[in-house]
């Protein structure tokens, strides 16, 4: 019986396919998050305010991704005044201001300004970017910078304790991130409440409303599976007599273990 031959030339062919494939494949898994597609480049003439910047063009551009802190227009001034920038998003359309929203990259950078600040300690993160790869890097930076007690979290108290809502209220109208256990969670109307305190109108608590509770549900996650949880809440701090974070998005909320410096999102 004759056997099978394959020539050399199909071997090596069949070789450089497969080398090919291997190459494309690593890229994909270990492809760098964040890299949007490129929305424009311009140099930085200027620091508007703690998220914002001005190109040479006049084009002010808002940095997505990340909230200030009481550093973060020094540590802009010092990374990006003079510098070319390219913009990355999935959409330039521009916000009520005229501002265009992005993560800016310095150069041919592949880490963005925003995990650059968030690394350093000079900013928190906010939750308006929901692709996972890139808000599960932002949190790592973010992470990271806390793990080392660096900038904001050099302050012990830069995390608040949800079972002090005193020191919550006194921050209201800012961004802040809130930690504690969830000790109910209960439904009045449209809105779900995520109650940290046993008293309902003094204690911290997280609001949901019942447009944002599918986000939760298609997550495979139910609010009722929180209660004696502990979570990390992050948000703009509002209330009167008892302070509130409502919760918009996801990314919001993270899922706490007993010694991790970075949560689970749903």
């Amino acid at each position: 019986m004759a056997r099978n031959a394959t020539s050399p030339g199909l071997v090596t062919q069949r070789l450089h396919l497969i080398a090919a494939f291997l190459l494309t494949a690593g890229h994909c898994a270990f492809a760098t998050p964040c890299q949007f597609e490129a929305q424009g480049e311009g140099r930085v003439a200027g620091i508007v305010d703690a998220r914002s910047v001005r190109l040479d063009d006049g084009r002010e551009i808002r940095l997505t991704g990340i909230e200030a802190t009481a550093s973060t227009k020094e540590a802009l001034t010092s990374l990006l005044v003079g510098r070319d920038v390219t913009l990355r998003s999935t959409d330039d359309t521009p916000d009520r201001y005229g501002r265009q929203g992005a993560l800016l990259f310095i150069g041919d950078s592949d880490t963005s300004v925003q995990a650059m600040l968030l690394a350093q300690g000079d900013a928190l993160v906010s939750a308006e970017i929901t692709d996972k790869a890139c808000a599960t890097a932002l949190m790592s930076s973010e992470a990271e910078a806390r793990r080392q007690k660096k900038g904001t979290w050099a302050d012990p108290s830069a995390i608040k304790n949800a079972e002090s809502p005193d020191d919550i209220l006194a921050g209201i109208g800012r961004f802040m991130v809130v930690e504690g256990k969830v000790l109910s969670v209960r439904q009045a109307g449209a809105m779900s409440y995520l109650n940290f305190g046993r008293s309902w109108t003094r204690g911290f608590a997280a609001t949901i409303s019942k447009r944002t509770l599918s986000a939760f549900e298609s997550a495979g996650m139910t609010l009722k599976s929180l209660e004696n949880r502990r979570i990390r809440i992050r948000g703009w701090v509002e209330g009167t007599t008892g302070p509130r974070i409502d919760v918009r998005l996801l990314g919001q909320v993270e899922l706490l273990g007993a010694n991790e410096p970075i949560g689970v999102r749903p």
